[in-house]
């Protein structure tokens, strides 16, 4: 099966006439579609500056492409479902249950709830600090040996999903997390997927593209939305 963005454009298509504005800041990039939908993908310390007209031709092997791309999704399947669920994510998993949760993609909020709660967890991030962050040279290890793994969402726009779900075992659940999320069934199509959590926003709010546009990051402008989910089933 094709990665994520692949599958989607083979799915879906691409209509670059859909798309109003794109926003690019330090942090985040963004896309609203004519009818008002409000799509996000973090940079990830990309520099992105592309316009409409640079996505004539999508490559797929270019990182921006796949940013705006991601946002581009993020926007146009992310208000249609219906039947999604608002929630965060430690609310609606009893992590408890698990012995062995790797968090991939440090979600600092997430972690003080682990912490507070006195769950163990492994987490690893490439981009940020902290005293819990476990070496990334013993990522695919503990990936291959855990049975709960909260993965960042931007793994798909930066190439590197394929290969974390496929290497985990067949007893695994996987959570996607983050707004870059893009709130789709066909995700559950890969390996271990059980859950989807993502956000949604109010058509045509610029506040979230001034945020954007600034240079910040998801805690300026994640209460602008709501956190919602899908889970598999």
């Amino acid at each position: 099966m094709d990665e994520p963005l692949g599958h989607f454009i083979k799915k879906f298509g691409f209509d670059i006439s859909n798309i109003k504005r794109i926003v690019t800041g330090k942090k985040y990039s963004t896309v609203i579609l004519k009818n008002g939908n409000i799509g996000v993908c973090a940079n990830l310390l990309n520099r992105v500056e592309l316009k409409k007209e640079d996505l004539k031709k999508i490559d797929l092997s270019n990182i921006n492409h796949r940013i705006i791309i991601n946002a581009y999704y993020n926007a146009s399947l992310n208000y249609s479902n219906n039947y999604h669920k608002t929630g965060d994510i430690f609310d609606e998993i009893n992590f408890k249950t698990y012995e062995n949760v790797v968090m991939l993609g440090l979600f600092r909020p997430l972690l003080e709830n682990f912490r507070k709660n006195k769950i163990k967890i492994s987490v690893f991030d490439m981009l940020k600090e902290d005293s819990e962050l476990i070496s990334m040279e013993d990522k695919t290890d503990y990936i291959n040996k855990a049975n709960a793994v909260i993965l960042s969402s931007t793994t798909v726009f930066n190439n590197s999903f394929m290969n974390i779900v496929n290497n985990t075992g067949k007893n695994c659940d996987i959570f996607l997390l983050g707004p870059s999320s893009i709130m789709n069934r066909d995700i559950f199509l890969y390996k271990n997927i059980k859950g989807i959590f993502g956000s949604v926003f109010e058509k045509n709010d610029e506040r979230v593209l001034n945020v954007i546009e600034n240079g910040y990051g998801t805690r300026k402008f994640l209460c602008f939305g709501e956190k919602v989910y899908l889970n598999y089933g």
